[in-house]
């Protein structure tokens, strides 16, 4: 695959998806929207991929939707942005949540408006504790998107996820982690070397499983307790004629590290 505004890569079970336009802080293209949303159609399918890495270039994640493709002229009708973000957008978030692996948010710095709500879509995100995270969307009069209400309020809370929208300020990293909305902050330095741990750690664990377990902890984010216990019971139950259960609770007795085959 070849790719003009993203990087695309396949290392040892790893799909990493990098955001490369550092110039604009990896901001939103049309062009880059789509490219995003190929990498993780193919990486989704991909049975040599386990697991998936989005990050950016240069020192920003992404700084949002590229202002720029929203210029006109007087003469120019006005772009439905509610259209564009049902085309855009909303399939990007989609594809993160319905991947059946997991999916690592790497966030190297400033992540804002859709960039923000692209990243808090992971199912894990980390992030560098000089990384700042910023819903700007009222700054031009507009209100968050691509998700970001959802994900703001289920983890944050109503009073947080008011705060960053209505006035726009940036939080850091570590704020972002004591309020639930990322898994971590980690130091620059051990920035690179974390994420490649984690991933390594997905790479090599039960797939099968994880995409369960991903499964079960969205779909109770609507869900009442029967509910969410009912589908516990259906997908352990499937879980539990795996090669990978069987794998693990042999490797348990033999006392050895398991050897996981995503099956």
């Amino acid at each position: 695959m070849k790719f003009d505004q993203i990087l695309y890569q396949v290392e040892d079970g790893v799909a990493t998806i990098t955001l490369n336009q550092p110039e604009s802080l990896n901001s939103f293209t049309t062009s880059m929207l789509n490219e995003l949303s190929e990498a993780l159609k193919n990486a989704n399918t991909d049975d040599l991929v386990r697991v998936i890495v989005l990050t950016g270039s240069g020192r920003g994640f992404c700084a949002g939707q590229n202002l720029k493709e929203r210029q006109r002229s007087a003469d120019q009708p006005k772009t439905d942005i509610g259209d564009s973000l049902k085309k855009r957008y909303v399939p990007i978030v989609s594809a993160i949540r319905n991947a059946c692996k997991p999916v690592i948010g790497a966030v190297n710095g400033i992540a804002a408006g859709a960039g923000a709500n692209v990243a808090l879509s992971c199912d894990l995100v980390l992030a560098k504790e000089s990384a700042k995270f910023l819903q700007a969307f009222t700054r031009i009069g507009l209100m968050p998107d691509a998700g970001g209400t959802f994900f703001l309020t289920r983890a944050a809370g109503r009073q947080r996820a008011m705060g960053m929208s209505l006035l726009a300020q940036p939080i850091t990293s570590r704020q972002a982690e004591s309020w639930g909305l990322i898994w971590k902050a980690v130091p620059d330095e051990e920035f690179e070397n974390e994420v490649a741990q984690v991933a390594k750690h997905l790479a090599n664990g039960p797939t099968l499983a994880f995409a369960k377990t991903k499964q079960a902890i969205i779909a109770a984010e609507k869900n009442d307790f029967d509910s969410a216990i009912e589908l516990e019971c259906e997908l352990q139950s499937g879980l539990g004629f795996s090669k990978d259960y069987e794998e693990g609770v042999n490797a348990f007795w033999e006392k050895r590290p398991p050897a996981f085959s995503g099956t």
